[in-house]
């Protein structure tokens, strides 16, 4: 049961595409990895389309979007180009662009192609290439498709495991992500979410083409937007140090959240709504970016 229905509802480039409220100006929540699907934003959409108009899409490979065959389909250039159809058929000429973990590359490229149409960017737990990955992450991530001997932790992030035991890869990323006490809901919601699209599909997101270190260092410079990033300092998944060195690049603001993980828009839910809240309504009136680096909690 959704506490908010959507207002409307469209599909472009196969892409499942919703709106709600109508106020100004808009905040456009950016899909993550298509290990999940817009649902993701559940504890965000409810309380933005109150005082704002919001638009959310399911990534490609998620929820009610197409799941095309290849890696090609699944760039992070292809995944940009969603957004911008998105914004195009749901009448949105500019918004606050908001993103959560892999949507950060697709929203960095959007943006950079298309300055004009964004006020702020606003990031939480962004998946960027600036700084070395956690360790048994990357060591495995480079292995992806060999056959391994062990299947202990990060070793599931491989493309045979997945085939094997998709569900158990789920939970064990899942369980990463959301490294908090309490987290059973969030953690039983993902990996719903995640059984939503199937191992071949995402295997194929993983292959698709992302930004490297060079090219995502030379867009966050270019940034002449309003930023806000929002980063757990206990993510599991990308460290911390992506986000502040993304902050640093574009001169936007850091928030760092002690003892929150991958996923602080769903374990801490109200202190995140606030924060994006001010950052929107600044960005909406043309504030000039902020530099300063602050904590929560």
């Amino acid at each position: 049961m959704r506490a908010l229905q959507p207002d409307e509802t469209g599909l472009v480039r196969g892409v499942h595409w919703e709106r709600f409220g109508d106020g100004d100006p808009t905040v456009l929540f950016v899909p993550a990895w298509a290990i999940v699907h817009s649902r993701i934003w559940k504890m965000q959409v409810p309380y933005f389309a109150r005082h704002f108009r919001v638009v959310t899409f399911d990534p490609r490979g998620n929820g009610l979007s197409e799941r095309p065959a290849g890696p090609a389909a699944y760039s992070e250039a292809e995944y940009a180009e969603d957004l911008l159809a998105v914004m195009d058929a749901s009448e949105t000429e500019r918004a606050v662009v908001v993103s959560l973990s892999m949507g950060a590359q697709r929203s960095l490229l959007f943006a950079d192609a298309h300055p004009e149409r964004v006020l702020g960017l606003a990031f939480v737990g962004p998946s960027v290439p600036l700084v070395p990955e956690h360790p048994m992450r990357g060591h495995y991530a480079r292995r992806f498709l060999r056959e391994l001997d062990t299947d202990e932790g990060w070793a599931r992030y491989n493309a045979s495991y997945w085939r094997r035991d998709y569900r158990s890869f789920l939970q064990f990323f899942f369980e990463t992500a959301f490294s908090e006490p309490h987290s059973t809901k969030q953690i039983e919601d993902a990996v719903g979410w995640g059984l939503e699209t199937d191992p071949e599909t995402l295997i194929a997101t993983a292959l698709g083409e992302g930004l490297d270190e060079q090219t995502a260092r030379a867009i966050a410079e270019r940034v002449s937007c309003p930023v806000l990033v929002i980063h757990g300092a206990q993510d599991g998944i990308r460290p911390v140090e992506a986000g502040a060195e993304l902050a640093a690049l574009t001169g936007g603001e850091f928030m760092r959240m002690p003892g929150v993980g991958h996923c602080p828009q769903a374990r801490k839910p109200v202190a995140v709504n606030l924060a994006l809240r001010e950052f929107v309504e600044r960005a909406a009136v043309g504030s000039p970016r902020k530099e300063e680096v602050h904590g929560y909690g």
